[in-house]
């Protein structure tokens, strides 16, 4: 099949026409269909803002702060494990449509949440919709995009996920004036609202179709996004592989009996918590609330969490562009020896007397560690559990994996203003950093190296290091 990158570079005018439309049709499905990452981002990042409003007017104590942080966390940890398969049944583009609509409901509950308890279901529900669209987006666009431009739109998806978070932490600041933490909440309910009509605007993916027997309707997508004379074949190309899939899912439960794929799983599962482990939700939920504690006002520490957002952005893209040229091992391996040192110093400066010098100080070097965290660790595990585990496996183990990883995330979050009160902060990050240490020899022992090989390729070297181990 020749590739759509080639052709249109040889184009010539007549088909400028058709290659024009085939990309706005593109951008269009990434922009309203990344609305869910974009919304995954901003509700997981308003939180930080909303908080220290919501402790004065609930007369929340530490544990009520992680119970309402973590509801959301739990919700999606049951959303995600309930998004691949409600994509299955439903097809991707509905099931994105419910997640729409649990977004545009979640989001005014919360904003109008009259009790804890109220705020706690509301947030849970929420998390519902976040969970799933953390497995359903990248699914449709991944799924619905050409090759030649597959791994960007998926890649997209991620940066989409800390610009929600960035643009969180900017209508935090300018709602921190009015302590208006309600309008904070509300305002996701916008993005969702677009999300949600946009959708009905925009097909199913071609491979759900062919799932179902529509391959007319995958035909018509693929006109769409690809040359006439090359949809025959991606037709057949994709048939072929639902084939191999279908077939490899019915002996998944087998599979996982062999010792090699266990402890690929296993594997997967630890990197899922090395990622959770070493602090960056805690810094990404309570920013302002650790700024807070080195005297800086309520207004300015949630003001100067925007740094926080916007080094998040640049290193994910830094990250992108170095994932395929540095590897794997060796981005995860830094990354950690980075963030364990930034973590030493974090300690360390909550050591010094409250100053607005040591506030700029902590604010740098957390800023620093998530430019060490997103650009390395964040982009690397994610990867690396895409890629790590043999087709017949591959959805369960990686259902499982990210199951975990919610699961872990919501006990970061839930124990984190509690440890915060009882240790201090200094201590609480050096504890981070000894979990960052204890994950470098993880990685270091484990993590496998994926780069430059195809998916089969990587079975068959799995399989031979596994092992050997």
């Amino acid at each position: 099949m020749a590739a759509p990158t080639s052709r249109t570079a040889s184009a010539g005018p007549r088909e400028s026409a058709p290659v024009r439309n085939a990309k706005r049709f593109i951008v269009g499905i990434a922009a309203i269909a990344a609305l869910g990452g974009a919304l995954f981002g901003y509700d997981t990042g308003v939180v930080s803002g909303a908080l220290p409003f919501m402790e004065g007017h609930f007369g929340l104590t530490s544990l009520g702060e992680g119970v309402i942080t973590s509801a959301l966390l739990i919700g999606a940890a049951f959303g995600s494990l309930a998004g691949g398969r409600m994509s299955d049944a439903l097809g991707r583009r509905a099931s994105l449509l419910w997640a729409g609509a649990v977004f545009i409901g979640g989001a005014v509950a919360v904003a109008v949440a009259p009790t804890v308890p109220f705020m706690v279901v509301a947030r849970f529900v929420l998390g519902l919709a976040v969970g799933s669209a953390s497995v359903i987006t990248p699914l449709y666009l991944s799924e619905i995009a050409p090759p030649h431009v597959r791994g960007r739109l998926v890649s997209f998806n991620s940066l989409m996920i800390v610009s929600g978070q960035l643009l969180a932490y900017l209508v935090n600041a300018v709602l921190a004036h009015w302590e208006a933490w309600r309008w904070m909440l509300g305002l996701a309910a916008l993005p969702a609202v677009a999300l949600f009509v946009g959708l009905f605007f925009l097909p199913d993916t071609p491979r759900w179709y062919i799932s179902k027997g529509r391959s007319e309707d995958a035909a018509a997508v693929l006109r769409r996004t690809l040359p006439v004379e090359d949809v025959a074949d991606e037709l057949a190309r994709i048939a072929h592989a639902r084939d191999l899939e279908a077939e490899a899912r019915r002996g998944a439960w087998q599979e996982l009996r062999t010792p090699w794929v266990r402890r690929l799983l296993l594997v997967g599962i630890g990197l899922a918590v090395v990622q959770q482990i070493t602090g960056v939700n805690a810094v990404i939920y309570f920013a302002p609330k650790i700024l807070a504690t080195t005297g800086l006002g309520t207004n300015a520490s949630i003001t100067a969490t925007i740094a926080v957002g916007a080094v998040s952005v640049l290193a994910t893209a830094v990250g992108m562009s170095l994932i395929d040229r540095v590897g794997r091992r060796p981005l995860l391996i830094g990354g950690l020896a980075g963030m364990a040192i930034s973590l030493a110093l974090l300690g360390a400066s909550f050591r010094l007397p409250p100053s607005t010098a040591v506030s700029v100080l902590v604010l740098g070097l957390m800023v620093l560690y998530m430019a060490f965290m997103q650009a390395t660790l964040n982009t690397g595990v994610w990867l690396l559990l895409a890629e790590m585990f043999p087709l017949r496996v591959r959805g369960l183990a990686m259902g499982a994996a990210v199951f975990v990883m919610w699961l872990v995330n919501f006990a970061v979050a839930l124990a984190f203003p509690v440890l915060l009160d009882a240790v201090g902060a200094g201590v609480t990050f050096w504890l981070f950093g000894v979990m960052c240490v204890v994950s470098l020899l993880f990685c270091k022992r484990y993590a496998p190296e994926t780069k430059g090989l195809a998916l089969e390729e990587l079975e068959d070297a799995l399989r031979t290091a596994a092992r050997g181990n």
